[in-house]
């Protein structure tokens, strides 16, 4: 196995690097998790509804489950540096439409181009963020390249809200667009100019969706950090409805959460380097206990504040599922890596999805917890079946 991703480099400068990348992340999380806080301003600018306009956040995420695979493959045979720029040039070009769209058709099809580079790029700035470190440390690198997405939700999204209220909702598509290009010069000037020659083709790149061991590490994330979305989509509702504490709690309690996404990934970054599969089991564990206090905490501020700081560092469980595709991935890394993207889109829409149905069937708001401890103990089931099924592989034949 010769890939880049496992021969760190020692003419580089790491930090620079990383947070280059990282300022990537910033970027796109600002996007995706401001089109939220928008909604409210495009919709009528747009003449529409707001249940309307909260497609255009569909339309991102499908552009992220078809970009990852589709552009993964595609850019196989492209030095991941130049892979990289051209996919922050895309999430600059599709901001700018987005920025200056007169209608809901065209809006469409531009969140929907947005949302194309978003999983290549986290999975081919992890390879690279990891290529230029020790292998004891590549996970500690992954996690700085994804602290750019978990600050976004606490400094980027609130700006993007203010721009809404303030200048109006498409400077807020202006300013990410304007990052991006930002990101692509960084890169440019201080990521490899050139790497380990590496055999890939964009078959080989999709041998990865053969590949059992990529496919369960997939699933695991796709089901096990739906919980973390079940209850992130309605802390506001929560908030408002259970707690009571009013529409001016909600910014603060996002923001905690945000701060323990924070938190959350530079911690596990460290953890998932020494025990990769125990804290793999361990973040998921966390997030059942956690979970299902969730409802009973949304009685008072007091109780919720800190159990979701907790839940948001429980967000974290993206660091040690790279890194291992890192490891089961072969050949086929950028695929792999691109895919994690899709797995986590795909919670976002199993998560709140199943939460609905809890919440419609008249368990209010606080079932989502329980939503969430129903997803988390499926994702640990799911990661047990795939450290057996190594393990089984790993064993000679008798």
């Amino acid at each position: 196995m010769s890939d880049i991703a496992f021969v760190p480099r020692t003419d580089l400068r790491p930090g620079v690097i990383h947070f280059a990348l990282a300022l990537g992340g910033f970027a796109i999380g600002t996007s995706e998790f401001a089109a939220m806080a928008l909604i409210p301003y495009i919709s009528p600018a747009l003449d529409i509804s707001q249940a309307t306009a909260s497609h255009l956040i569909s339309a991102y995420a499908l552009g992220v489950v078809v970009g990852a695979p589709v552009l993964a493959a595609l850019g196989a045979r492209l030095p991941r540096r130049m892979l990289l720029i051209g996919l922050m040039l895309v999430y600059a070009i599709a901001h700018v439409a987005s920025s200056t769209a007169h209608s809901y058709g065209g809006m469409m099809l531009w969140r929907f181009v947005s949302g194309l580079p978003h999983g290549a790029y986290f999975g081919v700035a992890a390879l690279m963020a990891a290529s230029v470190v020790p292998r004891g440390k590549r996970s500690q690198a992954v996690a700085r390249v994804m602290t750019g997405l978990t600050v976004a939700t606490v400094l980027g999204v609130p700006f993007a809200n203010i721009l809404g209220q303030t200048v109006g909702w498409r400077w807020g598509y202006a300013v990410v667009a304007t990052l991006a290009v930002l990101t692509a010069i960084l890169i440019f000037r201080f990521a490899p100019e050139a790497e380990d020659k590496r055999d890939v083709s964009p078959l080989g790149e999709l041998a990865a969706l053969g590949n059992r061991q990529v496919l369960l590490t997939l699933l695991t994330g796709a089901i096990g950090f739906g919980g973390f979305f079940a209850v992130y989509s309605y802390v506001a509702s929560n908030v408002i409805e259970v707690t009571q504490a009013g529409e001016a709690a909600v910014p603060p309690v996002l923001a905690v959460m945000g701060v323990g996404m924070v938190l959350g990934t530079l911690i596990m970054g460290r953890i998932a380097d020494l025990w990769p599969v125990k804290s793999t089991f361990g973040i998921m564990a966390c997030s059942v206990v956690l979970m299902a206090i969730y409802p009973w905490a949304t009685g008072s501020m007091w109780t919720l504040v800190p159990v979701v700081l907790l839940i948001g560092m429980s967000g974290a469980l993206s660091i040690p599922l790279q890194s291992r595709l890192m490891d089961v991935a072969g050949n086929a890394q950028t695929m792999a890596a691109a895919m994690n993207h899709s797995a986590f889109n795909t919670a976002n829409a199993i998560g709140p999805a199943l939460a609905a149905v809890a919440i419609s069937a008249g368990y209010g708001f606080p079932s989502s917890g329980y939503v969430g401890v129903g997803l988390s103990l499926a994702g640990i089931a799911c990661f047990a079946v795939t450290v057996w099924d190594a393990s089984r592989s790993a064993r000679p034949a008798l």
